[in-house]
């Protein structure tokens, strides 16, 4: 693992050339190619805009990280609740942070549920920047830097059916399957009522160690906000019957679809729920419900990045926005703001150290 004290150079040439371009230029066989960016609903990259870059560094994670998190995701927030806790840290939920209070140089500490106060060195803040911005009054923060993360494109949105399987029928599958309707896995954002979905992405959750039969399961395709357009500013389990009419019909769609590949889809279920983008909006922040935040594109150029830093001295980003998209996205992000307080140094040598003692 290698480090440096500051992020690296954006302006490198597979930031600025999309993964097609340079398929294009390694390959010759149209399938092989197709094949290679199969599984483009990970970080849901567009044809012509989604930097080679992005593609690169996140087939390198996946290639060499886990297949699976034991136990569901959930439990890497709880091992960092832990940490936090074992450290002398206090964890707060139900705490909605409604304001970051600054002075006329720095944050001061962040309002919560309107009304506590809590006062603060530096403030860490994990959600869309969009969101972080309004919570800020404050006059450190530029006009011309608002309008410019305001203008910035959103990845796609997700509608998601989590599957509930009847106890010991579905043999657990140890990797991700992708289903298209057409040729290409490309351009499946881009869909009409009776084309959707185009394509979609289908796994098993890991509820044990090495499981002969699957628990729990997940189908995701692409949906974009507009859909949701009649149910705007409603709050989750308030947006009325049509709602519910709406997502049942999609994911009977999208059984539809995965029962092309799995025929007994259906009769192995006990139950299904489902997400829309409206759900990933109200419950995460994330801009029009986009599934990995803000959109990596070539055309931006340095106009696309968003920093770590802010203007307000002790206020910084972490997470998706900052760096790559999804959890690689979560875990860099992380490390490059931790590093403003720490060191990258200290950092890798904390996990270098780490590796070694498992």
């Amino acid at each position: 693992m290698k480090y440096a004290e500051s992020d690296a150079a954006i302006n490198t040439e597979f930031q600025l050339r999309a993964i097609d371009d340079v398929l294009d230029e390694l390959f010759d066989d149209e399938l092989l190619k197709r094949v290679l960016v199969g599984n483009l609903p990970l970080y849901a990259a567009e044809q012509d805009k989604t930097p080679f870059s992005t593609h690169a560094f996140i087939m390198d994670f996946y290639n060499q990280s886990a297949a699976r998190v034991v136990g569901g995701s959930d439990s890497i927030a709880t091992s960092l609740k832990n940490t936090i806790l074992r450290y002398g840290g206090t964890v707060k939920t139900q705490q909605k942070v409604t304001k970051i209070v600054c002075d006329e140089v720095k944050a001061t500490g962040v309002v919560m549920n309107d009304d506590c106060f809590m006062a603060a060195d530096a403030v860490v803040s994990a959600i869309h920047p969009m969101r972080t911005l309004e919570l800020l009054d404050t006059k450190l923060i530029r006009p011309a830097f608002r309008r410019r993360i305001h203008a910035m494109p959103q990845t796609v949105g997700g509608f998601s059916v989590y599957l509930e399987f009847k106890p010991g029928v579905v043999p657990y599958m140890n990797h991700n399957f992708y289903g298209y309707a057409g040729d290409t896995p490309w351009n499946c954002e881009h869909y009409t009522e009776e084309t959707w979905p185009k394509g979609y992405l289908y796994m098993h959750f890991c509820h044990e160690r090495a499981p002969k039969f699957a628990h729990t399961g997940v189908i995701l395709s692409y949906m974009q906000m507009e859909d949701l357009q009649p149910w705007w500013g409603t709050k989750v389990g308030r947006r009325g019957d049509d709602y519910e009419a709406f997502k049942r019909r999609k994911a009977e769609q999208l059984l539809d679809a995965l029962g092309k590949q799995f025929p007994d889809i259906r009769q192995n279920l006990v139950r299904y729920s489902t997400a829309t983008p409206l759900t990933y909006y109200d419950y995460t922040g994330t801009e029009g419900g986009s599934m990995y935040g803000i959109a990596k594109d070539i055309h931006l150029g340095a106009a696309g990045r968003v920093p770590q830093r802010t203007k307000v001295p002790n206020l910084f980003l972490t997470g998706q926005n900052i760096n790559s998209h999804g959890m690689l996205g979560v875990l860099v992000g992380s490390i490059v703001t931790c590093s403003e307080f720490l060191t990258a140094k200290t950092i890798y040598d904390q996990i270098i150290q780490s590796n070694q003692g498992e």
